[in-house]
């Protein structure tokens, strides 16, 4: 979770004319804040999870702005609540990340674009294609051209992300239609400033409000959608457009090179100014020779200001990734219509997939300026500088060979390892089985040492996906599935249509309390949801109330246990959906919580103790089954001190945080004892010296029997 300092939060409160500066996230925050929102709702993920944190930390400003927030459990309930905007003239945002939360509020985004809007409506989209996303490589403009709603991808840089954020909701306005605005992973921990405005109060129109009557022209049902199709062409796109050109919206960057430009969506900008400065074709500043036209609204274009860019140009570089290429179809057709006999180039030098860094960038820049000979520009000069950049060694020269891959694992202690684990143990004695995983930490299971997941097919989607699987093969299924995957969709999709359907198979719940690949946000189910207010739901009771009966709720670091029930539910006789719920508390959430406790108590002179766990050098015989099975970052290997053996043996660094998974597979696999226990103990009491004395005292007399048996 990204929490900024509270100097930091200070600046939320900044009024006209002072000064701000601070990353990105916080100043949109602030841009929201000017904007006189009424509400905000969202659904975690990365980057968006940090914009929705930022909100959250700042609740005094929000009470004093009478800003409401609403929790969504998905993005299609995060989408559904900017129905508020419909009738009233009520500014609101919905925040969730890329095309997969896209996807899921699709149908609340066709029916809000359908409809048209009264206050400005924005929905923050935390990052799109690329970025080394871990979900389907899609793009949002696919769903803004199809729907007729605005999308905004701002260039990089704080002042012109807090200017778009604003203009977002006039744009919206002006247009009676949502906006979507991409925010980009490396966009969100960009840092600069801006001139500050006064945060504003929403304006709730309450006479409007207490004399408002059902308008069926806004309801998505025939024949008032053939109404909205004629407002989306006819009225809402040229208003749009003519906002965006008043406005200035879109940037033109002028160059001295007036035969070439190049046109890019406003994400990519740093991309482009970075290249064109490696090839000498721009200063730091990011001024340079060749004319760069930055789309920080990439859909609707704006066939105007696209004619003047391109109408003395022989070439233009269009920079969009993925395929099919949107913009560049669009300019294609565009510029012909208008008998504009300027060349598009766009995928003939860039990739047709793949994310665009500034290498790929570079690259593309570099064969078009190569194919285009533009005047005034040293090509040879170019062509020598991309040589040079080509050369340069991509590791440092002191390291003798390329660093390792290191796959993703779970992080050391997490409660989800051992359940992982012991579904390996378990698969010894029920054989090769179908597991079905599903978005989230635990999903980490398909790499090494576990290798175990056959499909990911969406968030909450992992029951639904293995409905025909067993049927087809004749033998129960696995479906692993967390808890927050479990309440955004999990439980109607999966565990509804599964009790529906009398499904013969089982559902690995892996509840620990948050939603915690995105930073430990609350859930549902995590007990505690605010300070002072606490969540009386829980997983089994949800489970239990659609009709599932064979429940079984277990400590998740047990390890044995949880072999011993997994086989159980492949084995048993009775039919219908089996549900194991493994609890255990997110350790990264364990650690916050407890270690600045920690080191206060021990500063301030209290018993503590911190429990650790080792490997016996001697009895340790180097066969590795222990990391074969737990993949622990703590569980590593050093070299065997015994001359006489070879293996490196098992070894447990500083990085153990005495979670007992080592120690608990040993057991249940029956390996090897060689693990050790141990606690350390700050400021002992008497009872644990004397405790400790008549310890030494006991090995030190089996340590001499011992001696003279031999």
């Amino acid at each position: 979770m990204a929490w900024y300092r509270a100097s930091e939060l200070e600046q939320l409160k900044l009024g006209e004319g002072q000064a701000f500066f601070g990353e990105a996230s916080l100043a949109i925050t602030k841009a929201l804040f000017q904007s006189g929102i009424a509400y905000v709702t969202g659904y975690q993920g990365s980057p968006a999870a940090n914009l929705l944190d930022t909100i959250a930390q700042a609740e005094d400003i929000r009470k004093e702005l009478g800003i409401h927030v609403i929790a969504a459990t998905s993005e299609a309930a995060a989408a559904a609540t900017l129905g508020a905007s419909i009738n009233f003239p009520l500014r609101g945002v919905a925040i969730y990340k890329a095309t997969a939360g896209t996807a899921v509020a699709a149908d609340a985004i066709n029916n809000l674009a359908s409809a048209g809007v009264k206050g400005g409506t924005l929905i923050i989209v935390g990052g799109d294609y690329g970025e080394k996303g871990n979900t389907g490589q899609e793009r949002t403009i696919a769903l803004a051209m199809k729907s007729s709603l605005w999308l905004m991808e701002p260039r990089p840089e704080v002042a012109t992300l807090v200017r778009m954020t604003e203009a977002a909701f006039e744009l919206s306005e002006a247009s009676n239609a949502p906006v979507m605005l991409e925010f980009r992973l490396r966009a969100s921990h960009v840092t600069g400033g801006f001139i500050a405005k006064n945060n504003k109060k929403p304006a709730f129109a309450r006479d409007l409000i207490d004399n408002d009557k059902s308008n069926y022209d806004r309801l998505v049902l025939p024949p008032s959608n053939y109404l909205h199709e004629r407002e989306k062409i006819e009225k809402r796109l040229p208003a749009a457009r003519a906002f965006i050109r008043e406005r200035r919206l879109n940037e033109v960057f002028d160059g001295d090179c007036r035969d070439i430009g190049i046109i890019t969506v406003g994400g990519l900008y740093n991309a482009v100014a970075s290249g064109l400065r490696e090839l000498g074709l721009a200063d730091v500043f990011g001024q340079a020779k060749i004319p760069v036209y930055a789309l920080n609204v990439t859909w609707p274009l704006v066939p105007e200001e696209i004619i003047d860019f391109c109408r003395s140009k022989r070439a233009i570089l269009v920079v969009e990734e993925s395929h099919p290429a949107y913009l560049e179809q669009a300019l294609e057709s565009l510029l012909r219509k208008a008998q504009i006999s300027t060349d598009i180039v766009g995928k003939d030098v860039l990739p047709n997939a793949g994310q665009y860094t500034e290498a790929v960038v570079l690259k593309g820049i570099a064969k078009f300026i190569e194919g285009s000979v533009p005047k005034g520009v040293d090509l040879d000069d170019v062509i020598g500088r991309m040589k040079k950049i080509g050369g340069v060694a991509s590791q440092p020269v002191w390291l003798k060979a390329p660093l390792p891959a290191r796959d993703s694992t779970f992080c050391t202690g997490c409660p989800e390892r051992p359940v992982i684990s012991a579904l390996k143990l378990a698969k010894r004695e029920i054989g090769p089985v179908h597991i079905s995983s599903d978005i989230g930490c635990h999903s980490f299971s398909v790499f090494p040492p576990f290798n175990m997941g056959n499909t990911i097919l969406g968030y909450g989607l992992g029951l639904a996906s293995s409905a025909a699987v067993g049927r087809a093969f004749g033998k129960r299924t696995i479906a692993v599935m967390g808890d927050g995957g479990f309440w955004h969709n999990g439980l109607l999709t999966g565990v509804a249509g599964g009790s529906f359907n009398d499904d013969d198979t089982v559902l690995l719940v892996l509840d620990n309390g948050y939603t915690a690949s995105t930073g430990g946000q609350t859930l549902p189910s995590s007990g505690l949801v605010a300070p002072g207010k606490k969540s009386k739901l829980s997983i089994e009771a949800a489970v239990r109330a659609l009709g599932v009966t064979w429940v079984r709720t277990l400590n998740a670091y047990s390890v044995a246990t949880i072999r011993r029930t997994m086989v159980e539910a492949m084995k048993t006789k009775a039919r219908g959906l089996k549900v194991i719920i493994a609890r255990g508390e997110c350790q990264l959430q364990v650690q916050q919580r407890t270690h600045a406790q920690t080191r206060s108590a021990i500063a301030g002179g209290e018993r503590t103790v911190r429990t650790r766990f080792g490997v016996d050098d001697e009895i340790c015989t180097g066969d590795h089954a222990c990391i074969r099975l737990s993949g622990c970052p703590s569980l590593s290997v050093k070299a065997n001190p015994d001359p006489l053996k070879v293996d490196p043996i098992a070894h447990v660094n500083q990085g153990c945080v005495g979670c007992g998974l080592c120690g608990e597979i040993a057991h249940a696999a029956v390996l090897c004892p060689s693990f050790h226990r141990a606690e350390i103990v700050h400021h002992p009491s008497s009872i644990d010296r004397a405790v400790a004395w008549l310890n030494r005292k006991l090995i030190g007399l089996f340590d001499r029997a011992a001696a003279e048996a031999m």
